[in-house]
């Protein structure tokens, strides 16, 4: 694990109707809401907003039976997971129905070898956990294969947080299809060749918000969002991205805000088709692309009220806090 283990900090974006401007936040104002019943930020706010489980069932599994069990059961749940639950076969896809968190105890919940899909479900947070480990051996490309961490398949109302994926079989995170009012926000993507994908559509109605992420050692979908209405991306730190970093594909409107790139290639791309705003990034050691601004692109605060971390202290709050933390949910 290659955090040190420190407080965790709050996304502190909450849906708010009226414009408001954004503004800087030192590190130690920004606290997470440790509470396995916390809500989402961002657009995963809206549309009713995204509460899991909350208010519902609260069981602990420790392993894959119970696992499966209480991830598809109808009603709302709560599961906690305890320790490492290894899926077999290998690469297994757990499905997820409406109204579920699923949350770590800990530092030390896992899913090693396999991964979730959620078939036109709503309603679902995912957070501080460990995904991964069903990389192929020899298949960088997955092609033998189309498994993900997390696969989205018109979802709709989606928080993933605190979450770390390395080593996945195909992509580490996958949004497909119309999946809707997501935010991923405060996870780790390492150490794999494509991380973040989003679209897989004609359509142009998914709103998504992507904050405080650390893109370590990934090769290309850092993310790649393909025909996305909405797509407020800020305050991530993507390093070592060996293809592309933020990447507004098709008809996307993407608002990136504070990013902080290092030795990575291509930082910021965009399709002449697609519209972008771009500002207060950082760029250190980057070679290649990198996008200006195009197009007349939504204003994030008429949506939801976010705050910004200063771009020279995403580095450091980033890698300290971004994935699963001791005080998220300790029993």
């Amino acid at each position: 694990m290659i955090f040190s283990r420190l407080t965790t900090l709050t996304t502190l974006a909450v849906c708010f109707s009226a414009v408001t401007r954004a503004s800087p936040v030192s590190s130690l104002e920004r606290r997470a809401d440790t509470s396995y019943t916390a809500a989402a930020d961002g657009f995963a706010s809206l549309n009713g907003g995204t509460t899991g489980g909350a208010g519902g069932t609260v069981v602990t599994v420790t392993t894959q039976a119970d696992l499966v069990k209480f991830a598809k059961a109808s009603g709302k749940h709560v599961i906690k997971v305890k320790g490492r639950i290894s899926i077999t076969p290998k690469d297994t896809e757990v499905e997820v129905t409406n109204d579920k968190t699923i949350i770590g105890i800990g530092a030390s919940g896992e899913i090693y070898q396999g991964g979730f899909k959620l078939n036109g479900a709503k309603n679902v947070i995912f957070r501080n956990l460990k995904i991964g480990n069903t990389y192929v051996e020899g298949d960088e490309e997955g092609k033998t294969q189309d498994w993900d961490g997390i696969q989205m398949d018109t979802a709709s109302n989606v928080w993933i947080d605190h979450v770390l994926f390395e080593k996945g079989g195909d992509g580490l995170i996958d949004s497909r299809k119309d999946t809707n009012f997501l935010t991923v926000s405060n996870s780790v993507l390492q150490n794999h060749k494509k991380a973040f994908g989003i679209g897989w559509t004609e359509n142009v109605i998914a709103q998504i918000t992507i904050h405080h992420n650390y893109f370590l050692n990934t090769n290309q979908r850092n993310p790649s969002a393909d025909n996305i209405k909405y797509a407020h991306l800020y305050n991530n730190y993507v390093v070592g991205a060996k293809s592309y970093g933020h990447y507004a594909r098709g008809k996307t409107e993407m608002r990136m805000e504070n990013v902080y790139f290092e030795n990575s290639k291509n930082p910021v791309t965009a399709d002449t088709t697609a519209k972008l705003a771009v500002s207060g990034n950082v760029y250190k050691s980057t070679t290649g692309t990198t996008a200006k601004n195009q197009g007349t692109v939504f204003n994030a605060s008429s949506f939801c009220k976010y705050t910004l971390t200063p771009t020279n202290n995403v580095l450091s709050v980033v890698k300290a806090e971004a994935g699963p933390k001791a005080s998220i949910c300790t029993s």
